[in-house]
């Protein structure tokens, strides 16, 4: 697969399995992403960068993350007939070996485009676009919010495709049929949520939230939708509206609820040189859905996906920086001997059948070196 030749799910996969391990639908960007400032740009001036990478990002970040360890993983996405449109679409389906099936592609449409500035361990974006406009037989369908909270490609089906989880984010008041349908088709569904730009930060107005296995808010996403001023008491306040609440700490770490069990879990951060966090909240989702789709216990998921977002934030871009299991193979013999707690342990008995390091593709300074137009 791509590449991708570890199967996390191996031991696990039946003849009834759903083909798709994870599907997802969502804004596909043209991430650009300067690197090696020494401040932040200041006005009227011009600033240089020492580096900088081009890959897909906006929801091509969480697909690339999950196909990279190995989940089969579906995305329905809107993609422009231009040249970032048509590099976006080849470098997720024959780079990343993403199923787009789902996908379509927009005569006319031009792709969104973020650029991104990393300096100080911040990073400051800008974004441009237009949302994707549905084909015609559609267009009498309910509006959507426009792409600054849009999680939906319009062309994205009402009844997706069988799968054994989903991944998607949560913007308040917008509900989005296709959770409840797949939730009901026995998918489980995993979600993060984004700034709330009302500022209200009410629960409420996140309704999908109920066919939610697990919530995935950073600390301060958490402290604002409980009211809480810790973010442990934060998740305890979640676990009581979702079966699994995990916050994410940044280099703190993450701490986990899980209110079936009563559970909880806590790991501090892999310790690293972050180049650039673009996407990292993304891996570490694509960790601990790996994780929970191999039914390990809590501790090691959480673990895993810290050490998946570590691994990612010391490559450029979101969705190219995304580890694979090479990678991670190739830390764990690093690591081994000083991992005197046993927090990793659990990765001996998977990495057994995982082969030597091969180059995963990065994020590249400019796309279409010397080929003219890439054919569809």
């Amino acid at each position: 697969m791509h590449g991708h030749h570890f199967d996390p799910l191996a031991p696990l996969r039946t003849p009834a399995d759903p083909a798709c391990d994870v599907y997802l639908t969502g804004t596909v960007f043209l991430d650009i992403v300067f690197t090696g400032l020494d401040s932040a740009p200041v006005r009227g001036t011009e600033s240089w960068a020492r580096g900088m990478g081009s890959s897909p990002g906006g929801v091509a970040n969480m697909a690339t993350a999950l196909a990279r360890l190995g989940l089969r993983t579906s995305l329905a996405a809107a993609f422009g007939d231009d040249v970032y449109g048509d590099y976006c679409r080849e470098s997720l389906e024959r780079g990343e070996g993403i199923d787009l099936a789902f996908s379509h592609t927009v005569p006319g449409w031009h792709s969104p485009v973020t650029v991104s500035m990393a300096y100080e361990g911040e990073r400051t974006m800008i974004s441009h676009g237009h949302e994707a406009p549905p084909r015609p037989e559609r267009a009498a369908a309910s509006p959507s919010p426009g792409l600054g909270g849009a999680p939906n490609d319009p062309e994205a089906p009402d009844c997706p495709p069988p799968s054994r989880a989903c991944v998607t984010s949560l913007a308040p008041g917008v509900g989005q049929d296709w959770i409840a349908t797949a939730a009901r088709h026995g998918s489980r569904v995993f979600a993060d949520t984004g700034w709330d730009d009302t500022g209200r930060w009410d629960l409420g107005s996140l309704p999908d939230l109920t066919h939610c296995e697990a919530f995935l808010p950073n600390a301060e996403e958490a402290m604002r939708y409980t009211g809480r001023d810790c973010p442990r008491s934060a998740a305890r306040a979640l676990a009581e509206r979702v079966p699994l609440a995990v916050v994410t700490l940044g280099a703190q770490g993450a701490y986990a609820v899980d209110s079936s069990s009563g559970e909880t879990a806590e790991l501090p951060a892999v310790p690293v040189d972050a180049l650039d966090t673009t996407g990292a909240g993304d891996v570490f989702a694509a960790g601990f859905v790996t994780g929970s789709l191999a039914g390990w216990p809590l501790p090691d998921r959480l673990a895993f996906a810290g050490l998946t977002a570590a691994l990612s934030v010391q490559e450029f871009g979101g969705s190219l920086s995304a580890p694979g299991w090479a990678e991670i193979a190739a830390w764990w013999r690093r690591v081994r001997p000083y991992d005197a707690a046993g927090t990793y342990a659990f990765l001996d008995p998977l990495l057994t059948g995982c082969g030597r390091p091969t180059a995963l593709r990065r994020a590249v300074p400019t796309i279409g070196f010397g080929r003219g137009r890439p054919t569809a």
